[in-house]
């Protein structure tokens, strides 16, 4: 009797590239992807993937998990109930943070994360290390060791009364990042327009959660976008601007890739799905859709889905960041906080496939190809988890979500599996669902049910990859033979 050649395919789907799609069988060896052709076979397990659409499991390249905030407060999931949201919605590799406070020594702190996610983790993982106390043993001797040890992106804020970094230890940042061959991403809004706007606001009487709107105005993030991006050039370091929100600011980072520059940036469902007025509820309830930077207004929504079709955003992530609406989370200052006093963030792992699924796919916006490139692709190339992760390729890992084109889902509060006890989009319909998840060749969600062991995932370990190689252009200003044989880099 002849031995199976493989331990797993998946027969008859439609599987799907950044570029094209093709009906092909996909057969498994051990965790990763052996082969792709027709009629491929035997082995010891099939699938029927006949009806079905055959991608790449996503890679939420921005979530916080676990995560203790400035303010002292832990989100809502651990990595276990983080990392099973994320299955269930076709996401099997998350980029977390691992989130330095003022005082605490990184080295530290990325043991304390490990150790979180190598207990609770059902899917691979890797860490952004955000930078909030940028002293020079954490820069000069600190900072290079993590970098080789895997961890090749770093996390700066440029708001936020406890985060923030300013211009001169940001420059210290973006070249120690350059000297070790990490990415630097940021969150990049104006810190002082932002505090002048809450304070004025607050003196005012208007407390309520749809303030929050108006306090973080829409020209604080195109003036951050601008200095941000002075800033890497004159030191010629590449950068990731997260979480775009306004027309204005995707106009900058069109502008900035325009000229040559090395600029990446990213969006979020909550700003192509969501806009102010969904902060405007009776009483607290509209703390639920707080986040920063708040979501904008319908004309943003399609700036940035120009700005997606036209490459000048390359990717879309959850900025997953869950409190709960009690006073663990979102009250933890009492019933009735004002909007300063109310934790930033939304639960967005789970949904973010499907949302977009539906809007890319179904509705048939920018279509399925350019929704595995930003959701699954893009992300893997760009913090250098390629080819390892992010394609249905031969010898990738065999990450890849079976996708119902035809299920049709209502979303609910109830039906979500991270912790936060309710979800921004509950009773919107959407039409697309992964039903079969695998990760690394196991099948980890089937029929609506997950069967995978908390700390199976796997750490991602990585060094800045191409995207994070400065472009070798130095500005006159920087450049010896131009600013009188000055070597500043």
């Amino acid at each position: 009797m002849t031995e199976p050649a493989y331990d797993l395919i998946i027969r008859g789907g439609r599987v799907a590239t950044t570029t094209d799609t093709f009906e092909a069988d996909v057969a498994i060896s051990g965790e990763t992807i052996a082969a792709i052709g027709r009629g491929l076979g035997p082995a010891k397990r099939e699938i029927d993937a006949r009806g079905k659409y055959v991608l790449p499991g996503g890679v939420d390249s921005h979530c916080h998990i676990e995560q203790l905030s400035a303010a002292g407060i832990v989100n809502a999931d651990t990595f276990e109930s983080a990392t099973t949201s994320a299955a269930y919605g076709g996401t099997t590799s998350v980029i977390s943070f691992a989130a330095q406070h003022v005082g605490m020594q990184l080295p530290q702190v990325l043991e304390d994360y490990h150790a979180l996610a190598r207990k609770g983790a059902v899917i691979d993982y890797a860490f952004h290390m955000i930078i909030a106390d940028p002293t020079k043993e954490t820069l000069e001797r600190d900072l290079p060791a993590l970098i080789r040890q895997g961890h090749g992106s770093i996390k700066i804020f440029m708001t936020y009364d406890r985060l923030k970094i300013d211009d001169e230890p940001l420059l210290d940042i973006l070249v120690a990042a350059r000297e070790g061959g990490a990415m630097l991403c940021a969150h990049a809004e104006n810190h002082g327009i932002i505090s002048w706007m809450v304070k004025r606001l607050l003196a005012r009487g208007y407390t309520a959660p749809k303030y929050h709107a108006i306090s973080h105005a829409r020209f604080s993030e195109a003036e951050a976008f601008n200095r941000l991006i002075g800033m890497a050039a004159l030191v010629d370091q590449p950068i990731m601007i997260f979480h775009v929100s306004t027309a204005e600011g995707a106009k900058v980072i069109r502008d900035a890739r325009g000229q040559g520059l090395k600029v990446f940036a990213e969006t979020c469902p909550q700003y192509l799905f969501m806009t102010a007025d969904d902060l405007d509820k009776p009483g607290i309830e509209g703390a639920k859709w707080m986040c920063s930077p708040p979501p904008r207004r319908a004309p943003d929504q399609e700036a940035l889905w120009q700005a997606l079709s036209l490459g000048d955003l390359q990717t879309i992530s959850s900025d997953h960041a869950p409190y709960r609406f009690d006073e663990t989370g979102k009250l933890r200052a009492g019933p009735n906080p004002n909007f300063k006093q109310i934790a930033n963030g939304l639960p967005g792992l789970e949904l973010r496939l499907p949302l977009l699924f539906d809007a890319m796919v179904s509705k048939g916006r920018l279509g399925l190809n350019k929704f595995v490139d930003l959701t699954s692709t893009a992300p893997a190339k760009i913090y250098n988890l390629h080819p390892r992760k992010g394609a249905i390729a031969i010898g990738a890992d065999a990450d890849i979500a079976l996708w119902d084109p035809d299920k049709r889902v209502t979303i609910t509060d109830q039906s979500m599996h991270d912790l936060a006890g309710y979800t921004p989009f509950a009773g919107r319909s959407v039409q697309g669902w992964p039903v079969t998840v695998l990760s690394r060749g196991r099948v980890i969600v089937d029929g609506g049910k997950v069967s995978v062991q908390p700390g199976s995932g796997q750490f991602l370990a990585r060094s800045g990859g191409e995207a994070a190689k400065p472009t070798g252009r130095l500005v006159a200003d920087m450049d010896p033979e131009q600013n009188f044989g000055a070597t500043l880099l």
